[in-house]
């Protein structure tokens, strides 16, 4: 007849738990047999044969094992205990979550005999699983993205997103899934403004804000035919795929509405501290990090008005909320017992202080769900929390495109831009020599906007001005001096890896100089490919400025003490708002790494005579910078204006809707002339201003530039470009560009 047992299988560094059904004599599987003896718990060396053949055959074996468990529901007409609720920890824990209601009757029989066949309730395959979750502000935002990888890493099923969110989450998440591009999953956003009148009456003591109480309004704001949903605090590190969890509402009774795992701190026991009164709970109360949300049935007994009656006769007495939508889903259980369904603790493991969370698992394989649930985050207390955050630091630093995976057997949903993408590729020629180049410009990297906490107040007067850069990780020591010469807003663009991104945050926080100028948007550009997408990098700073105007600059230059004043003065002076016109400032360097910066033009004269400075790249490429005319510059004291030349290429300031750069130029060559060149072509008028300067400080050369100079097929591909370059602009200007392919000819 056979025995039914359950063999934990280490495969890759994951522990697997198969359950099979072992006959007395050969099991045919595929045409092949595996040799196993009933049970094979008589022997050590049985247990050790038997782990050798299924650590050997494990992969193989999944369809075969799921088949099997069907047939031993099938035989045994019983269930033993679920394998999402095993022995693990305290048991009063796993209780009501371990037992389903269609299990009651059998649970202590199945316990008296020992069985262990696992019985997950299953989730279909492509089955659509619908996670939500509130967002407000760049903090949140941040974190929120470690959670969405933890959860893609793991998926076998299409997901959708639904967020509640500020405008700043809204702006930050919406570009990113946008440009994230990741098959089988949608995203939707819902507004927190419009939910803010449905909670903003109740008092609430927590560090969330009015954020923290957005969860009570979910049957409100969620589509009203989104039966069920998976709810989740934006400090959760998945360790397990989110169907498992996504499953257990097939658990529920009838009259379950809402599944929780229970509290793992005292705090509803009201004994942390001298006359501590907590909301009302029932026994240890829930702890809302996690929540299994049936809308369906929640719509239908009239939730929102249950909850608001429970919140207004508790706030009689307790005057405020301490844990937010906590304590009123606490209070609302309390009264209402039977509509919540147990969870077990690992899909919920509270890693605040003084917790009992270490009872949720006794091996790594147990944990679920990890929730940094304490204000110290990462810094806890817990015996094992070098584990836990270096799980949580796997997932932060984790590659984002490699989860742009498709889902085998799932038809995914092809939105316009994948199609467009798509159509872009088939046209590409891979026996194209510069295949590498023009596979580049079509490349949709992923973009996160304004990383860090941002904040910028418009000028009452339209002058205003904003820095705008590209940079890498290389020239991130460039920051604080930019800060220390430019107090005007900035915007830039930083393209970087998943962790070089987490290096930057480090620093920034750790910089007195970055961390108290809050009008500083840093927009991360992540990593894809071989070559430097230098225009894209900066088109992402120059589309995220949001003042009239812009200084458009590199990060390796520091712009003269005063500038940002002085232009503002300047925009005005030369009537920008009614005119077309690029404002020149000359740009000068120095060889030297220390220098005592000038702090006036006659300073930086002076400096220039005794050959402390030098004109912007004079002995490399006099071309780059020569109409600028350095000699009228020396005496002149009002702006003059300059006529284009071939491979001008200075630094301006324009109005903010100028053309972008175009993004064909990656690594080095031509990046910022096609742009200038663009902006003679639509009749701008390059004005030199007469009493501004930036210096080039001096670094090691990059990578591209390296690249330039030992490639002939790199220099080969910068020149086709170049060509193709003119034939559009040609196109899109018509006879006024001629001038631009003559003067190139006669280089």
């Amino acid at each position: 007849q056979g025995c039914p047992c359950t063999v934990s299988v280490s495969v890759l560094g994951l522990t697997v738990y198969i359950s099979v059904f072992l006959s007395l004599t050969h099991f045919p599987l595929n045409g092949r047999s595996l040799l196993l003896s009933p049970c094979l718990s008589e022997t050590p060396e049985a247990r050790v044969l038997e782990r050798a053949v299924l650590e050997s055959r494990v992969r193989e074996m999944e369809e075969e094992n799921r088949q099997i468990r069907l047939q031993l529901s099938q035989l045994q007409g019983t269930a033993g205990q679920p394998a999402d609720g095993g022995n693990y920890g305290n048991a009063v824990w796993g209780a009501s979550a371990d037992t389903g209601p269609e299990d009651v009757e059998n649970t202590a029989e199945e316990r008296a005999n020992h069985t262990e066949c696992p019985r997950s309730p299953t989730v279909l395959k492509c089955e659509l699983i619908h996670v939500a979750c509130v967002c407000a502000g760049h903090n949140a935002s941040r974190d929120v993205v470690t959670l969405v990888k933890s959860i893609l890493f793991h998926r076998k099923n299409p997901l959708h997103f639904h967020f509640i969110t500020d405008a700043v989450a809204n702006q930050i998440l919406s570009s990113l899934f946008q440009s994230w591009m990741v098959p089988s999953v949608q995203v939707s956003f819902y507004d927190a403004d419009e939910l803010k009148s449905e909670v903003s009456w109740i008092p609430n003591k927590h560090y969330s804000g009015i954020y923290g109480l957005m969860k009570l309004t979910l049957t409100k704001a969620l589509p009203s035919d989104l039966t069920k949903v998976i709810v989740l605090d934006t400090d959760i590190t998945f360790a397990t795929d989110i169907a498992e969890l996504w499953a257990i509402f097939r658990k529920f009774t009838d009259k379950q509405v809402i599944g929780l795992v229970e509290n793992q701190s005292d705090w509803y026991l009201g004994n942390l501290w001298k006359n501590h009164k907590p909301w009302p709970a029932l026994g240890r109360g829930f702890n809302t990090g996690v929540i299994l949300l049936y809308l369906e049935r929640l719509r239908r007994i009239g939730w929102e008005q249950m909850w608001r009656l429970t919140a207004e006769r508790e706030l009689m007495s307790m005057l405020s909320t301490s844990l937010a939508d906590q304590d009123i889903f606490n209070a609302f259980i309390k009264q209402n017992p039977v509509l919540v369904h147990q969870l077990p603790c690992f899909w919920n493991v509270q890693l605040s202080d003084h917790t009992r969370s270490e009872q949720c698992y006794t091996e790594v394989s147990d944990l679920k769900v990890i929730h940094w649930n304490s204000p110290k985050k990462l810094r806890v207390k817990n015996k094992h929390v070098e584990f836990f955050r270096n799980l949580y630091l796997t997932f932060l630093e984790y590659d984002g495109n490699l989860l742009r995976r498709e889902l085998f057997g799932c038809p995914s949903h092809a939105t316009s831009e994948s199609v467009q993408l798509q159509g872009a590729l088939e046209e590409l020629d891979e026996d194209d020599q510069c295949y590498d180049f023009r596979r580049e410009r079509i490349t949709v990297h992923r973009v996160h906007l304004y990383f860090l906490q941002y904040e910028y107040t418009p000028t009452g007067d339209d002058t205003d001005v904003t820095l705008v850069a590209q940079l890498s990780m290389d020239r991130l020591q460039m920051l604080e001096a930019i800060c220390k010469h430019w107090e005007g807003p900035i915007s830039l663009a930083l393209y970087m890896s998943d962790a070089e991104a987490q290096q930057f945050l480090r620093y920034a926080q750790a910089s007195e100089v970055l961390k108290n100028r809050k009008n500083v948007g840093y927009h991360i550009v992540y990593k894809e490919g071989q070559f430097y997408p230098v225009n894209l990098v900066r088109n992402v700073a120059l589309r995220n400025a949001n003042t009239p105007y812009v200084f458009l600059a590199d990060v390796d230059f520091l712009p003269m003490y005063g500038l940002y004043d002085y232009l503002r003065k300047s925009v005005v002076q030369l009537d920008m708002a009614n005119t077309k016109k690029a404002l020149v400032v000359p740009a000068f360097e120095t060889l030297r790494y220390r220098l005592s910066f000038p702090k006036s033009k006659a300073e930086l004269l002076s400096m220039l005579d005794i050959g402390t400075l030098y004109t912007f790249r004079y002995h490399v490429w006099t071309k780059g910078h020569a109409p600028t005319n350095y000699a009228k510059w020396r005496t002149a004291t009002t702006p003059y204006k300059v006529e284009w030349e071939a491979d001008f290429e200075p630094y301006v300031v324009v109005k903010r809707d100028c053309p972008e750069y175009d993004q064909r130029f990656v690594g080095f060559g031509w990046n910022k002339v096609s742009h200038i060149m663009e902006l003679d072509a639509q009749e701008y008028d390059l004005m030199v201003l007469p009493n501004a300067f930036m210096i080039h400080m001096p670094h090691a050369p990059s990578f591209d530039i390296s690249k330039f100079r030992s490639s002939p097929g790199y220099r080969y591909c910068l020149q086709t470009l170049k060509e193709e370059f003119h034939q559009d602009l040609s196109r899109k200007y018509g006879a006024a560009a001629l001038k631009y392919l003559t003067a190139q000819r006669n280089i």
